[in-house]
């Protein structure tokens, strides 16, 4: 199993080189960076990318759920975004109590969270583990995660996104979250 690496760490906050040759030493990464995911509970993870494992590589995977299967994403470009904004904070239509707000966190910066909003639709283009080169729409919670891990790669972290978007930063202590800025 992969060690998580976490902030502040370098790797985590600047650009990643592109996967020149899917090789054995590439599917052997992936695979430990599927069992490192797996492996996580407290919280559970639904996305990792080679950053955050130490690798300035373009490789994320997700997983959204415990039953999904792994999804691998090589050399990933977002070709589109659809700005439906059903992501993180859900539509300001809602009154306050019916608001449904969920609060984005990152493996590599344990027990802090915010709220994102990202969009619910986008367009991406990448290799899969056999190389083969795919464009594809993402709808949802994956493609809310796909962003969040093409952040990763990009060297963004969410809490630059929570803050560019004026929203407070929460610390998860003793069960409770309290807002930290």
């Amino acid at each position: 199993m992969l060690k998580i690496v976490h902030a502040p760490a370098e790797v985590l906050t600047k650009g990643v080189r592109p996967v020149a040759k899917i090789d054995k030493k590439i599917k052997q990464l992936v695979y430990d960076m599927e069992e490192t995911l797996v492996a996580q509970v407290d919280p559970q993870g639904v996305g990792l990318a080679a950053p955050q494992v130490g690798i300035d590589l373009a490789i994320f995977i997700i997983k959204p759920t415990l039953s999904a299967d792994t999804e691998v994403f090589i050399n990933p470009k977002i070709l589109e975004i659809v700005e439906t904004k059903e992501s993180s904070v859900k539509s300001q239509k809602k009154t306050e109590t019916e608001q449904d707000i969920k609060l984005e966190g990152c493996l590599s910066i344990p027990k802090i969270w915010g709220p994102v909003t990202r969009s619910g639709k986008v367009h991406l283009e990448y290799q899969d583990l056999t190389g083969e080169k795919l464009t594809k729409w993402f709808t949802g919670f994956k493609a809310v995660i796909i962003q969040h891990e093409t952040d990763h790669l990009n060297g963004i972290l969410f809490t630059e996104r929570v803050l560019e978007q004026k929203n407070k930063l929460y610390e998860e202590k003793n069960g409770e979250l309290e807002v930290i800025q």
